[in-house]
C-alpha cells in the first residue's frame, strides 16, 4: 500500500483549454478520498493522470515514494475501474478477473486463489462461470471492482462506476464499497459528481470547480464550515439557499434584504462588523428552516412569514419551497406538517447555523 502525492499538477488541452489547474494534495496510505464536483471540473482527468493514461502538461504525481510522471500505465501499480465497466463479453467473469493476472504471468494456482479470494469478498464466488451478458448492473460492477482486487495494487482508482446503476443498487453498491476498503485496507481515489456518495463514501473530499480545488476536509467539517459560496451550495441536498442583502445595525446586528430581516447571534456578530451597510450573501440550509415552535435554540431564533408556492412530501419529511417578495427558498420540515399551496405561513431560521460571504470574492465570513 502507498499514498499518493499530487504537486503543482495541471492539465492543458489543446486551444489552452486548462482541466486542472495547479492542482496540489496527499492520498495517505490507506485513505479513501472523494473527488467530487459538477461536470467538467477536472476531477476524472486527475485520476487519469494518477493512472498514467493522461500526460501531465505539469507538476509531479508520486505514488509512495516514486515519481511516476514517466511511468507507463502498467508500471505504476495501480487498478483502475471504469464507469463502463470494460468486461471483455466472451470471456466467463473468472476470466475477466484473472486476465491481467494471466498477462503477468503469474502462477495458475496463485490466479486461482487470487480471483476465488476476491470472489468470496464480493458474493459474486457462484457467478465465475458465467459471461458478463448474464450478469446484472450490479454484478458486473463488482466483477469490474474483483478484477482490481486480485491485482493487490498500491492504489485504486474508481471512475464513476456506480453512474449506469439505478437509485436503489447505487445506495447498496456505495455501502459495499465503502465496507470494502474497510476489509481489505488499500489506499482508494474515488470520483463521483454525487454529492451524497462523497459525503457517505470518503474519509475527506476534494471539492472542485473549473479544474481548481476549493476545498480539502472531512464530509462533516466541508459540510458544516464551507470555504466559500460554491462549496456550501454544491454540498448538502436540497442545496443552501442564498439571499443577497446588506448587515444593518439596530440594537445589534440584522441581515436585512427587502422584508427579510434576521438578527445575527452576538458570536457572529465581530466578524460581519466590517460589512455594516455593505452588501453581503447570506446562506442557510433548507434543515436548518423549521416550523414555529419547533426549533430548540430559541435565543437565536429570526422569524419570517412566507408563501408556500409548492410542497413535495417524501415520506419521511417534507420539502416545502417558498417566496418571501423577491427571494425563493426551500425548507426541510416534518414529514407529520403538510403546508397548503398558497398560503402564508411563519418558519424559523436557526441564525446559529447561518452563513455570510462576500458578496464579490464569494468567500466565507462567518
Amino acid at each position: 500500500m502507498a499514498q499518493a502525492v499530487l504537486k503543482n499538477v495541471s492539465k492543458v488541452f489543446e486551444k489552452n483549454i486548462v482541466a486542472v489547474n495547479n492542482v496540489s494534495f496527499i492520498i495517505n496510505d490507506k485513505e479513501f478520498v472523494v473527488l467530487v464536483g459538477p461536470s467538467g471540473c477536472g476531477k476524472s482527468t486527475i485520476l487519469r493522470m494518477i493512472a498514467g493514461l493522461e500526460e501531465i502538461t505539469s507538476g509531479e504525481i508520486f505514488i509512495g515514494d516514486r515519481l511516476v510522471n514517466d511511468v507507463s500505465p502498467k508500471d505504476r501499480d495501480i487498478a483502475m475501474v471504469f464507469q463502463n465497466y470494460a468486461l471483455y463479453p466472451h470471456m466467463s467473469v473468472f476470466q475477466n478477473m484473472a486476465f491481467g493476472l494471466k498477462l503477468r504471468k503469474y502462477p495458475k494456482k496463485e490466479i486461482e486463489q487470487r480471483v476465488s479470494e476476491a470472489a468470496e469478498i464480493l458474493g459474486i464466488t457462484n457467478l465465475l462461470e458465467r459471461k458478463p451478458k448474464a450478469l446484472s448492473g450490479g454484478q458486473r460492477q463488482r466483477v469490474a471492482v474483483g478484477r482490481a482486487i486480485v491485482r493487490k495494487p498500491k492504489v485504486f482508482l474508481f471512475d464513476e462506476p456506480l453512474s449506469n446503476l439505478d437509485a436503489k443498487l447505487r445506495v447498496q453498491m456505495r455501502t459495499e464499497i465503502a465496507k470494502l476498503h474497510k476489509r481489505i485496507e488499500t489506499t482508494m481515489v474515488y470520483v463521483t459528481h454525487d454529492q451524497v456518495e462523497a459525503m457517505t463514501m470518503g474519509d475527506r473530499i476534494v471539492v472542485m470547480k473549473d479544474g481548481i480545488v476549493h476545498q480539502i476536509d472531512t464530509p462533516l467539517q466541508v459540510y458544516n464550515y464551507p470555504k466559500n459560496k460554491f462549496v456550501a451550495g454544491f454540498i448538502g441536498s436540497p442545496a443552501m439557499n442564498f439571499i443577497d442583502g446588506r448587515i444593518i445595525r439596530n440594537n445589534g446586528l440584522f441581515f436585512k434584504a427587502n422584508a427579510v430581516e434576521l438578527k445575527i447571534p452576538g458570536r457572529i456578530s465581530a466578524k460581519l462588523e466590517n460589512y455594516i451597510d455593505q452588501a453581503i450573501c447570506f446562506g442557510i440550509r433548507p434543515e436548518d428552516i423549521d416550523e414555529t415552535g419547533r426549533s430548540q435554540n430559541r435565543q437565536d431564533i429570526s422569524q419570517v412569514e412566507s408563501l408556500v408556492e409548492v410542497v413535495e412530501p417524501m415520506g419521511n419529511e417534507t420539502f416545502v419551497y417558498l417566496r418571501n417578495g423577491t427571494h425563493s427558498f426551500v425548507a426541510r420540515i416534518d414529514a407529520r406538517q403538510q403546508p397548503v399551496d398558497g398560503t402564508t405561513i411563519t418558519l424559523e431560521y436557526d441564525m446559529s447555523k447561518a452563513h455570510f460571504f462576500d458578496v464579490k470574492t464569494e468567500q466565507t465570513i462567518a
